[in-house]
């Protein structure tokens, strides 16, 4: 019996959040969203996060990123986002969110806002506050949360969308609805990925959300060959060969097993392949760039560039400033 690849959510959600922030916070949390000065940069935080949360990091998978914003008053806030990843019901969850929130504020001394996706399977599990009482001392700490779950019967709403957010949430959606049932997710991804198109996403765009969508919704070997060849022929009759010339170079494979198992040298060609068959001839310079990059993590982040970036010059500022930090 064909049975469907289990894959690991953690990552393409990762990726999604670092593209598409102000999106999520909009389609999750549109009153914080609006909240926002969205005209001032936001900023990733991930090592103080990291230098205060490590410790704590056990048991399931999770994403949590820390982002510093700015309110439309022009105060200064942390935004604490913590997905929940596997689909099971945690005891220690809303401590987990107290604990973090108290760590962040007493260390560096700025406002913090949590707030958790949770993407399980149990729709009675919506943990919302954090609670301690002892002594006549009590304690409450309490964080706004969004839950998958409840989008599932908003399916015709979700694929009108033309928030990212969406495509996210109906992708993970499915992933968890076509487990058992290979055929079905076969027609779900084609049409999420043809709905890319139909929304009028940028090429950039389209990628990007390929690639959670082609990550979350994996597909068994016999499978694979028939969504290329649908994929191919609907792209040809489109005339957008967006995904499939990136197919057909092996970039998916390069990425999840060469970068992964520490393939650096494999990782590095692979940049300059994209490079060349989106601009034509890549520089020695930009080449010696590539090669003297070393560390797998950036090789990855370059590698996504590479394949939504609009002209070699802003790739050669992407390598810039990837290597000054």
């Amino acid at each position: 019996m064909t049975t469907t690849p289990n894959p690991e959510y953690d990552s393409p959600w990762k990726e999604a959040l670092e593209s598409y922030f102000p999106e999520f916070l909009e389609f999750f949390f549109p009153k914080i969203y609006k909240k926002i000065d969205w005209q001032r940069q936001w900023e990733f935080l991930d090592k103080e996060l990291q230098q205060v949360v490590r410790d704590a990091e056990v048991g399931r998978r999770f994403v949590d990123k820390l982002v510093k914003v700015w309110r439309r008053n022009g105060q200064q806030t942390w935004v604490l986002l913590h997905v929940e990843i596997q689909g099971s019901k945690e005891s220690v969850f809303p401590n987990r969110m107290y604990v973090y929130h108290y760590r962040l504020s007493d260390r560096y001394n700025h406002p913090i806002v949590s707030l958790a996706v949770l993407t399980d399977e149990n729709p009675n599990w919506k943990p919302t506050t954090h609670n301690y009482s002892l002594w006549g001392c009590k304690l409450k700490f309490k964080f706004p949360i969004a839950k998958l779950l409840d989008y599932k019967g908003k399916l015709e709403q979700l694929e009108q969308s033309k928030n990212p957010f969406a495509v996210v949430t109906l992708a993970h959606l499915q992933a968890q609805a076509t487990s058992q049932t290979p055929e079905t997710r076969l027609e779900w991804k084609l049409r999420l990925v043809k709905g890319l198109y139909n929304r009028g996403y940028s090429k950039k765009d389209i990628l990007e959300l390929f690639r959670f969508i082609d990550w979350v919704l994996a597909l068994p070997e016999d499978l694979k060959l028939v969504f290329k060849q649908e994929l191919h022929a609907f792209e040809e009759n489109k005339q957008m060969r967006y995904v499939t010339s990136i197919e057909q170079m092996g970039i998916k494979q390069g990425l999840q097993q060469g970068l992964q198992q520490g393939n650096i040298q494999q990782g590095q060609i692979d940049i300059i392949e994209v490079l060349e068959v989106r601009f034509g001839e890549v520089s020695d310079t930009i080449s010696q760039q590539i090669y003297a990059i070393q560390d797998p993590a950036m090789l990855k982040t370059l590698l996504r560039q590479a394949i939504t970036i609009e002209s070699l010059a802003e790739f050669q500022q992407a390598i810039a400033l990837g290597t000054s930090t």
